[in-house]
């Protein structure tokens, strides 16, 4: 995908890909390379944020969501961020108590400063070390 880091700040994070390795059949980004950049903006910055707080979890996503807007013929990027409503205090607090929380991050993907996409998902920390039930 040769993805790029464009930016990191604590309440947001930019990721980059060019158009060559992930075009379709179409001259349009392939839907899962628009999906993907989408979901590793969207956990690299919780990763970061919990790495700048010293908290080391495993963190997976739980549920995803990818709606496209507009095809996309270009450089695109995928800005995550923690939304207005996000309560960030509230899922460090529960990790903290339980060693499991859950959160949710969004990512909007633009090409050609044009908003194209949007990836909603739902992350889950787990302490590590934790043994997880399997389904």
């Amino acid at each position: 995908m040769q993805v790029d880091v464009d930016s990191i700040e604590a309440e947001r994070l930019v990721l980059s890909a060019p158009m060559a390795p992930n075009q379709n059949q179409h001259g349009t980004v392939f839907g899962g390379s628009a999906a993907t950049l989408g979901v590793l903006a969207a956990w690299s910055l919780l990763h970061t944020r919990l790495t700048r707080q010293a908290v080391h979890c495993k963190l997976v996503v739980q549920r995803s969501a990818m709606e496209y807007e507009a095809p996309m013929s270009g450089r695109f990027t995928a800005t995550a961020t923690l939304g207005l409503d996000t309560h960030w205090d509230q899922f460090l607090a529960t990790y903290l108590a339980r060693g499991k929380a859950r959160i949710q991050v969004q990512a909007v993907l633009q090409c050609a400063g044009q908003r194209a996409g949007r990836f909603s998902g739902e992350f889950v920390a787990v302490r590590e070390g934790a043994v997880t039930a399997t389904p």
